[in-house]
């Protein structure tokens, strides 16, 4: 077992944009080392997976069930998997929390349409109970076009009228989050740039989510602060130095 001081944090990352943002600093201010594994070019293996004390699955433009097309989901779900049985902490981000949910036995399905943007969470009874309470009716930011179903077992905690599921949790070790809670705002040009083809294909003019990340951002990066801070220390039990 590690000293809390030099815990390990690892990141899986499918596009260099996608990165932990918000939750980079939060982590380094409780003592934890944290490091990227750019998962389409470095393979992940499950013992790789088990030996960071916290494992976060980032988002990615990709759909889980597309093993065909991007082999290396294959081994990343393998991996995820061996994780979550162990039950060591872990935060699924977006494509993340729906790789998390697939290897879980729930489905992940393509919607056909999109949610992108900053718009308001609605928490479910049972999620106001949660860290995720700071977020009640907060506009997070959206991003994406699939959707997981809730894993037998797990918690349904946030929706949106679109999208129902939008976070689950599995105890206190395992977190999905279908939105960008970690995304930086004043980092969202690169967001922009990252998913041009995307926006322009939806026809999402980026002027309106620059002007909503100005606007929201700053409100949104303290309720994910709170949030993060308080699932890290039930998940962890990590101290502050």
């Amino acid at each position: 077992m590690t000293h809390p001081m030099t815990r390990e944090a690892l990141a899986i990352r499918h596009v260099p944009f996608e990165d932990l943002g918000l939750l980079e600093p939060l982590l380094r201010a409780r003592g934890f080392r944290t490091s990227y594994l750019d998962v389409p070019v470095e393979p992940l293996t499950p013992e790789a997976a088990l030996e960071p004390d916290l494992l976060v699955v980032l988002g990615g433009p990709i759909g889980v069930y597309e093993t065909d097309a991007y082999p290396f989901l294959a081994a990343e779900r393998e991996a995820i998997a061996a994780r979550v049985r162990a039950g060591r902490p872990t935060l699924g981000v977006c494509l993340g929390a729906q790789l998390v949910a697939a290897v879980l036995g729930a489905d992940v399905v393509a919607t056909g349409r999109k949610e992108i943007g900053y718009a308001p969470l609605t928490l479910t009874a049972e999620g106001r109970d949660t860290a995720l309470a700071p977020l009640d009716g907060v506009r997070v930011l959206h991003w994406h076009g699939d959707q997981f179903a809730i894993p037998e077992g797990a918690v349904r905690l946030a929706e949106t009228p679109g999208f129902p599921n939008q976070a689950f949790a599995i105890g206190s070790h395992v977190l999905g989050l279908q939105f960008h809670l970690e995304a930086d705002h004043t980092q969202i040009e690169r967001w922009l740039v990252g998913h041009a083809h995307e926006l322009a294909s939806a026809g999402i003019d980026p002027a309106g989510i620059r002007s909503d990340a100005a606007a929201y951002g700053p409100a949104l990066a303290e309720a994910a602060r709170r949030t993060f801070d308080r699932w890290l220390g039930e998940s962890l039990g990590a101290v502050r130095p």
